[in-house]
């Protein structure tokens, strides 16, 4: 037991060297002194399903539930938490994920801080299955902070005072359920309406009858002509948008760049990119890139992904999918670096498991925990 508190009091040391200028390529791949012996990792998942508290409406259909696999990684008698939410443009689900989860053998590691070793074996395993990757990369990143007894956010070196407002999700509906979820958002500072139907303008105008809130538009691919495009774009622009999220098919590169160059408002990608690989096709395409734990692959390639985003000048939000507090509050680790957070995720289930981020006066709140700073719910054990 005294060797334990030992060992927590010297990663805490540790952890506490890497906030004053140490970016986290300084820890990924490296053992810590005492780390190693003959433990080992252990994984275990179990699948969910997550409510939500109104239907969802984008360009592309209709949902009222979203599935997700919870997972834990074991060391020590500590456990790590993550999840993987799957919305169907992903095309991953239950099967997919537990088909791949059920192929990740974590025993043979016994050190947890091997991130390079551990998540480059789970990327071999088999290509795509980004969520269940996420799944993965998550839990390991919860285990070692709380082993290290710090949050990511303090790892990384963030400021946790320096956290962006999130903007608050209202799907496509008819005008009088959107006035309806406009009033239920009214502690919100940002509004990130979805758009891509003939109803676009009749949502704007909708919500301008309630509130003058700033507004973020999310198109999901739905307009095809960029001339029209650009002619809302204009339109938006004098209703107090800020932003305008993949206006266009991910596909039409040309049309995009046309449309990112004449655009008064930012153009941000979202599903034009999965990974960091990824982002060179969208510089100078787009204005933005928005970044998603999910498609990403989980926290690391998130981190590398603003990095690379900020060397190239281009504006970053940290986004996330229909999730518990569990994913949405890994992802919100990463918020003091970004330009603006869509972190509402967990906001709009009625069926949380965790307790994790809060959102204060509609900025985003990171828990003084370590790891990703998540508590299982008590219904979350009678899975």
């Amino acid at each position: 037991m005294e060797s334990r508190r030992n060992f927590l009091r010297k990663a805490g040391l540790l952890a506490g060297s890497a906030i004053i200028g140490t970016k986290l390529s300084g820890l990924y791949g490296k053992s810590l002194p005492g780390i190693r012996s003959s433990k080992k990792l252990t994984l275990r998942f179990k699948p969910f399903e997550v409510r939500l508290k109104h239907v969802f409406t984008l360009a592309a259909g209709s949902r009222t539930t979203t599935p997700v696999v919870l997972t834990e990684i074991g060391y020590d008698g500590i456990t790590g938490y993550g999840e993987a939410s799957m919305p169907p443009y992903l095309g991953e689900n239950h099967d997919t994920v537990i088909n791949f989860l059920n192929k990740v053998d974590l025993s043979r590691f016994n050190d947890p801080f091997l991130f390079d070793d551990i998540l480059t074996y789970t990327d071999s395993i088999a290509p795509g299955n980004y969520a269940a990757k996420a799944s993965v990369d998550i839990a390991l990143h919860d285990l070692a902070g709380k082993l290290l007894g710090q949050p990511w956010y303090r790892i990384w070196g963030f400021n946790s005072s320096e956290t962006p407002y999130t903007s608050y999700t209202i799907g496509i509906d008819t005008p009088d359920v959107v006035r309806e979820k406009t009033r239920e958002a009214s502690g919100y500072r940002m509004l990130k309406v979805k758009l891509g139907l003939d109803s676009d303008k009749e949502m704007i105008e909708t919500i301008r009858s309630i509130t003058n809130t700033p507004i973020c538009v999310d198109v999901n691919q739905g307009w095809k002509d960029r001339e029209k495009a650009l002619e809302m774009i204009h339109w938006l622009d004098e209703r107090g948008v800020v932003f305008i999220e993949q206006p266009m098919p991910k596909e039409a590169v040309e049309d995009m760049a046309w449309l990112t160059e004449r655009s008064p408002l930012p153009t941000m990608a979202d599903e034009a990119l999965q990974g960091p690989a990824d982002i060179g096709k969208v510089y100078g395409v787009y204005d933005g890139i928005n970044i998603k734990l999910m498609k990403a692959g989980g926290m690391r390639a998130a981190h590398k992904m603003i990095s690379t985003a900020r060397s190239l000048g281009m504006k970053v939000m940290i986004g996330c999918m229909i999730e518990s507090s569990c994913a949405v509050t890994a992802a919100a680790q990463l918020s003091p670096s970004v330009d603006w957070a869509d972190l509402d995720g967990n906001l709009l289930i009625n069926n949380d498991l965790f307790d994790g981020i809060r959102i204060r006066d509609g900025k985003v709140t990171i828990p003084e925990r370590p790891g990703i700073g998540v508590i299982p719910l008590e219904d979350y054990y009678q899975l």
